[in-house]
C-alpha cells in the first residue's frame, strides 16, 4: 500500500506540474498518505452532505472534503447546517471518504486543478503540503479576528505554526493513553493500573494477562497490544519516558537509535520474547485492533478508540501511560483544517473553519466521541466531560501536561516508512534489534537529507 500510495503522489505531483498549478518539490514527494490511520470503520468514498434547504440562495459553494465513517457525516451535517443558517449566502458540500480513498482523491483532484477549498490534514504530513505549495496562508484572515487563537490548547497549534503565519488549524486532538479491559482484569484477579505505575508494572501485568484460556496450549488472550508500525501510539512515547527522542529540532538527525532511546527498543523487544505482546503476524490473525476483538487486555491508543469500543461492549477504563527512567511522556497529534492555495472562495472557506471552531461547532463535534476539542472551554464542558459511558474523559486533557507533540517534518511520510519496515524483521524474530536499528538509522537520515 505504502509504495502503491507513493506513486500516485508523484504522479500526482507530475500532473500538477503539467496543469500549470505549481510542481511539487522535491521535499514534498515524501508526502502519500500517512500509513497509520485512526482504526475507524471505512466510509463510502465521496459521501456528500446534502445541502440545508430554505433562506436566501447561497452566491457562493464551498467543498469541505476529509476522511472519517459514515457516523460522521451525520455529524457534520449538523454543523454545515448550523452555519448554513448563520451563513445563507454559503453553501457548503461535505465530502467524506475511507482514509486510503481520501488521500488517494485529494491528490489527483490537486493535481487537476480543482482541489477541495477546505480539507482536512493529518499534522504529521503538513510540512509536506505546505511546502508543494497546496496551502493558504491562514494569517490574513486570523489578523482580522482580534483574539480568534485565545481559546485554543497551544500544544494542539504548534504543528500548523511557521513563522510566516498559519496554514493551517488544529481541527480535534488526540493524546494517548492506555485503554484496559476490566473484565479481564477481574477474571485474574489482577488490580487495574494505578495513576502511578511504571513501564516496569506495564510488563509484570501484561505477563499476568497473557494466558492460554482454554488450555490447548495456545496462547488466545494477550496482557498488551500496540501497533509497533508508527510511532504514534507506543514507542515515541516509551523513547521519550526513557529519555530519549525521535529527532532532532532541526530536522536534520534521527535520534532513535541513541543510547537512551535504545533502552526503550530493549524494553518493547523483551515484552515481544515474552510473549507478552503478539508480533505482527500473530496479531494478524485476530484482525486489526485486537483490543476491540478482546483478545488484548490493554491497548495504547487514542480517543478515536472509543466508538468503536464501546460499540464492542467492551468494559473498559484508561491510565495514563507508564512513568519511565525519565518520567511520563505520550504523544498529541491532531487533525487540522487547510485551505487550498487555489480556492477561489478563500474568505468564504475561512468563515466556515471559524465557524467549525467556535463553541457551537466545537460541541456539535464532541458528539462524535473521536477526539477532544481544541477550544479549551468546550473541552472542560459537559459536551465532552460527560459523554455516554463512565470513561474519564479528563484523562485526555490532563495528558497535556506531559504530551510530546508527534514530530512534524519534511518526508515524514518516508522517513516512517523506512523505521516501520526496517523494524518489522526484528519484530517478526528474524532479525537483531542492535544491527537492524542502526541500518534503519542510516536510511532514516537519507531522507532527511534528501527533503532538507
Amino acid at each position: 500500500m505504502k509504495t502503491r500510495v507513493l506513486i500516485l503522489w508523484v504522479v500526482a505531483s507530475l500532473l500538477l506540474a503539467a496543469c500549470g498549478g505549481g510542481a511539487a518539490t522535491p521535499e514534498g514527494a515524501g508526502a502519500p498518505a500517512a500509513t497509520t490511520a485512526p482504526p475507524e470503520a471505512a466510509a463510502p468514498a465521496a459521501t456528500t452532505a446534502p445541502p440545508a434547504t430554505g433562506g436566501e440562495a447561497p452566491s457562493v459553494e464551498i467543498t469541505y472534503m476529509m476522511w472519517g465513517a459514515p457516523e460522521e457525516l451525520d455529524v457534520w451535517q449538523k454543523v454545515v447546517d448550523d452555519f448554513q443558517a448563520a451563513n445563507p449566502s454559503i453553501k457548503v458540500k461535505v465530502d467524506v471518504s475511507d482514509w486510503d480513498s481520501y488521500w488517494t482523491k485529494l491528490n489527483t483532484l490537486v493535481a487537476g486543478g480543482t482541489p477541495p477549498d477546505v480539507f482536512a490534514m493529518d499534522a504529521p504530513l503538513f510540512l509536506d503540503w505546505q511546502s508543494r505549495g497546496a496551502l493558504l496562508n491562514l494569517k490574513p484572515f486570523i489578523d482580522k479576528t482580534p483574539g480568534f487563537l485565545d481559546g485554543f490548547y497551544p500544544q494542539t497549534l504548534k504543528a500548523y505554526e511557521l513563522p510566516d503565519g498559519y496554514y493551517g488549524l488544529p481541527r480535534d486532538f488526540q493524546t494517548i493513553v492506555v485503554f484496559y479491559n476490566k473484565d479481564m482484569f477481574d477474571a485474574a484477579k489482577v488490580p487495574y493500573p494505578s495513576t502511578d505505575w511504571t513501564y516496569d508494572d506495564l510488563r509484570q501485568v501484561a505477563k499476568q494477562l497473557t494466558l492460554d484460556t482454554n488450555g490447548d496450549g495456545k496462547i488466545d488472550q494477550y496482557g498488551f497490544y500496540a501497533d509497533l508500525w508508527d510511532m504514534e501510539l507506543f514507542w515515541s512515547e516509551a523513547i521519550w519516558a526513557f529519555g530519549g527522542d525521535i529527532i532532532s529540532a532541526d530536522h536534520s538527525k534521527t535520534l532513535i537509535g541513541e543510547p537512551n532511546a535504545r533502552k526503550a527498543w530493549e524494553f518493547i523487544d523483551g515484552m515481544l520474547k515474552d510473549g507478552s505482546i503478539p508480533n505482527p503476524a500473530t496479531q494478524g490473525e485476530y484482525g486489526e485492533d485486537l483490543f476491540q476483538s478482546k483478545v488484548a487486555a490493554m491497548a495504547p491508543i487514542g480517543h478515536w478508540a472509543v466508538p468503536g469500543y464501546v460499540g464492542a461492549g467492551i468494559k473498559m477504563g484508561v491510565a495514563p501511560m507508564p512513568v519511565g527512567p525519565s518520567g511520563r511522556a505520550t504523544s498529541v497529534n491532531s487533525a487540522g483544517f487547510v485551505v487550498s492555495k487555489d480556492s477561489k472562495n478563500a474568505e468564504a472557506a475561512f468563515e466556515f473553519i471559524k465557524f467549525a471552531l467556535s463553541e457551537a461547532g466545537q460541541k456539535r463535534l464532541a458528539e462524535l466521541g473521536f477526539a477532544v476539542p481544541v477550544l479549551q472551554s468546550v473541552a472542560n464542558s459537559p459536551s465532552y466531560l460527560q459523554q455516554p459511558g463512565d470513561l474519564d474523559q479528563k484523562l485526555f486533557l490532563d495528558a497535556l501536561e506531559y504530551a510530546h507533540m508527534k514530530p512534524v517534518f519534511r518526508g515524514y511520510e518516508e522517513w516512517a516508512s523506512v523505521v516501520g519496515d526496517g523494524l518489522a524483521p526484528v519484530w517478526d524474530g528474524v532479525e537483531e534489534l542492535g544491527p537492524t536499528l542502526d541500518t534503519v538509522v542510516q536510511q532514516a537520515d537519507e531522507v532527511l537529507a534528501q527533503n532538507k
